[in-house]
C-alpha cells in the first residue's frame, strides 16, 4: 500500500479554519494550533449560546411584565395567576410587548386578570 503524504488535504483543513478565524485577535488569528483551540471553543460556546438566548429572553419578557405589573399594585405571579383563571392564553413575547408598545390593551389585560382573582 502507497504511502500518503497530507499536504494538499493539510494544507486544505488549516486553509480553513484560517477563514473562519479571520476576526479574532493576536494569535488566535495567526498561529494554526491557537486559532484551532480558539476556533473549537467559539463554535462551543455558539452552539451554547443559541440555546441561552432563549432563556435570556424569557427572563427579559418576565422582567418587563412585571415592572407593567408592579405600576399597578400587583405581582407578576399574581398577575399570570389571574390571566390564567381568565382564560387568556396570550404568551410573555407577547404580553411584554403590549406592555411596552400599547398601554391601554396590557390595562384590561390587568383588570381582567384581577377580577379573576375576586372571583
Amino acid at each position: 500500500m502507497a504511502r500518503i503524504k497530507r499536504g494538499v488535504g493539510g494544507r486544505k483543513s488549516s486553509r480553513k479554519v484560517m477563514k473562519l478565524v479571520k476576526g479574532f485577535r493576536a494569535a488566535r488569528r495567526r498561529n494554526y494550533r491557537v486559532a484551532n483551540e480558539a476556533l473549537l471553543k467559539s463554535l462551543a460556546y455558539a452552539f451554547r449560546d443559541r440555546r441561552v438566548r432563549k432563556r435570556d429572553f424569557r427572563s427579559l419578557w418576565i422582567s418587563r411584565i412585571n415592572a407593567a405589573v408592579r405600576r399597578e399594585g400587583l405581582s407578576y405571579s399574581v398577575f399570570m395567576h389571574g390571566l390564567k383563571k381568565s382564560g387568556v392564553t396570550l404568551n410573555r413575547k407577547a404580553l411584554a410587548d403590549l406592555a411596552v408598545s400599547n398601554e391601554q390593551a396590557f390595562g384590561a389585560l390587568l383588570n381582567m386578570a384581577k377580577q379573576a382573582m375576586q372571583k
